[in-house]
């Protein structure tokens, strides 16, 4: 115990004893510059307060930043989320879109095609129709026969004098032609309504066809507007006609043995080579600096050419030849003595490939029909294979079926109006798309003679539907119900319906003019037919009803 208490005594002693402010030692001396010591560590502190300080706010920057983009990252998910949403209903609606379109054009186009022989199926007309007299069949039946067939007794007649003269002149037309330098001269096709026999307005007129081709070596190579190529709205239903040498391919080069790929070119059959002088193409009726047959210059020719086969063979007829219409290649009119006169048509046509469709130089034209795209653009005429069609069908009608009756008096109507209220948009090639359509669609027995009214109604219901919905499509492109036996090209049935009366559309002024033309014609339907329906007894003329069509 006494030796613990002595040593702690010894430690403290020797700590008092140590002390430097008890007992300093002599060399013992405060630094005297502390206070800089003092002062840097104070700099250094605010320094590393400092850097705290910004290395927080770094952290918080970035930390916000790391928040925007979680949240941007979260706004782009959920965008592509609803664009995806988005993309899939905006498909669907335009696939509900499409495939209601598509059942609407099919259900318009084929509304009267899927009618039976009912004739309560077709739609009743307008506001504007409804109260509309109608001749009954009696009444109808005695116009037909006194004004309708009254007229057309000669046709036939005249139809076999136009075909002998028109062959005598074509013939005369090739003597005088240059065999080895000229364009070579078919044999002519009548066509039209007066070779189909529903031609009911006079002046009779005789539409021939005459189909030429080009001297060897060379040919036509033919292009339409549904071979492939695009061709604008306004120049479906032409075509073009390129004048070639017989050994020459489509793309200029005439070696056929020679085997190149498609980034070679034939040196020895360039472009350059094949290339033929200006005047050569010229003297082949061809566009200035083109190969391309020109119907001005075609006309010019076939004009010349006329002229001169009528200065060879006139002093065998006793009458005159002349021009009627001077734009055209072939209007020629025919003058007697007597002072008669019989007018025909002789148009000059390119065969399309090797079929019966044709390319036309000239085509009538109506206040409806747009201008030709250019010279080289030559409309399609389907005209032999309308007459076919109709020759076909009427073999399986009944007798004396009324198809071509119906025809004969809308027609005479329409022109009656047209007479009286001036021209319309409507021509007798509309009429006879109508009938040709409803040919297809109803039944044979339908077309019995005791029904014409009820199919004249047709036609007229028809016709305002079509007039409704500005659509009329051509009878041939894009039907794919074409009878095989009349051989039809595939190309122009697989074609998109081409609407004849897509021209309303642009020309508001005539479609109007039209719409009332064809409204006062039925309200003077009546009063056409009864003006010629003479001395029928009254218990038939009081036939005439009231009905809405």
């Amino acid at each position: 115990m006494p030796v613990g208490i002595f040593r702690v005594c010894l430690v403290v002693l020797t700590a008092i004893v140590n002390h430097p402010l008890i007992f300093p030692r002599e060399n013992g001396t405060v630094p005297e510059n502390m206070e800089e010591i003092i002062q840097k560590m104070k700099e250094r502190e605010e320094t590393l307060r400092l850097e705290q300080l910004r290395l927080e706010q770094e952290i918080a920057e970035q930390e916000a930043l790391q928040k925007a983009l979680e949240k941007s990252a979260e706004v782009v998910k959920e965008s592509k989320e609803e664009k995806v949403r988005w993309d899939m209903w905006t498909a669907l609606s335009m696939v509900i879109f499409l495939l209601i379109e598509l059942w609407r054009q099919d259900f318009q186009e084929g509304i009267w095609q899927d009618t039976g022989g009912e004739e309560d199926d077709m739609a009743v007309l307008g506001k504007a129709f409804k109260g509309v007299a109608f001749p009954d069949k009696a009444v109808l039946a005695s116009f037909y026969e006194k004004r309708i067939l009254g007229t057309t007794g000669d046709m036939a007649r005249m139809r076999e004098m136009v075909e002998g003269f028109a062959d005598d002149l074509l013939e005369a037309l090739r003597s005088v032609c240059n065999r080895d330098a000229d364009m070579e001269v078919e044999d002519c096709m009548g066509v039209g309504s007066m070779y189909e026999n529903w031609r009911v307005r006079k002046p009779f007129v005789c539409d021939l066809i005459v189909p030429f081709a080009p001297p060897e070596p060379y040919c036509f190579r033919s292009q339409t507007w549904c071979s492939g190529d695009s061709f604008p709205p306004d120049e479906q239903g032409y075509g073009t006609i390129k004048v070639c040498r017989a050994d020459e391919d489509v793309t200029g080069c005439i070696c056929d043995k020679t085997k190149l790929g498609e980034d070679m070119l034939c040196l020895l059959h360039s472009q350059a080579n094949t290339t033929r002088p200006n005047s050569e193409m010229e003297d082949l009726l061809c566009f200035k600096n083109t190969q391309y047959l020109d119907a001005d210059q075609v006309m010019k020719w076939f004009q010349i050419a006329v002229t001169k086969a009528w200065n060879r063979i006139s002093h065998k007829y006793e009458f005159d030849l002349s021009f009627s219409l001077l734009d055209s290649p072939g209007a020629l009119k025919i003058k007697f003595r007597s002072g008669k006169s019989i007018a025909f048509n002789l148009t000059p046509v390119v065969q399309y490939e090797n079929s019966d469709v044709y390319f036309i130089s000239h085509f009538p034209r109506s206040s409806l029909a747009a201008d030709l795209p250019s010279s080289t653009h030559w409309f399609l005429t389907f005209a032999v294979y309308e007459r076919r069609f109709i020759q076909l069908v009427s073999k399986t009608l009944p007798a004396n079926a009324c198809h071509v009756s119906c025809l004969q008096i809308l027609s005479f109507l329409h022109g009656k109006q047209c007479s009286l209220t001036g021209p319309s948009g409507l021509t007798n090639y509309h009429l006879k798309t109508v009938m040709l359509h409803l040919l297809q669609a109803r039944p044979s027995q339908d077309w019995a003679p005791e029904k014409l009214e009820a199919r004249l109604q047709d036609m007229l219901k028809f016709l305002e539907k079509c007039l409704h919905e500005k659509k009329l499509y051509h009878f041939f492109i894009g039907n794919g119900k074409v009878p095989a036996e009349l051989g039809f090209p595939i190309i122009f049935q697989r074609a998109e319906p081409l609407n004849l009366f897509r021209p309303f559309v642009l020309h508001r002024d005539v479609y109007r003019k039209t719409v009332d033309t064809f409204h006062e014609m039925l309200r003077n339907m009546t009063a056409l037919i009864n003006e010629y329906a003479v001395h029928i007894p009254l218990a038939q003329t009081n036939g005439i009803h009231k009905e809405s069509f």
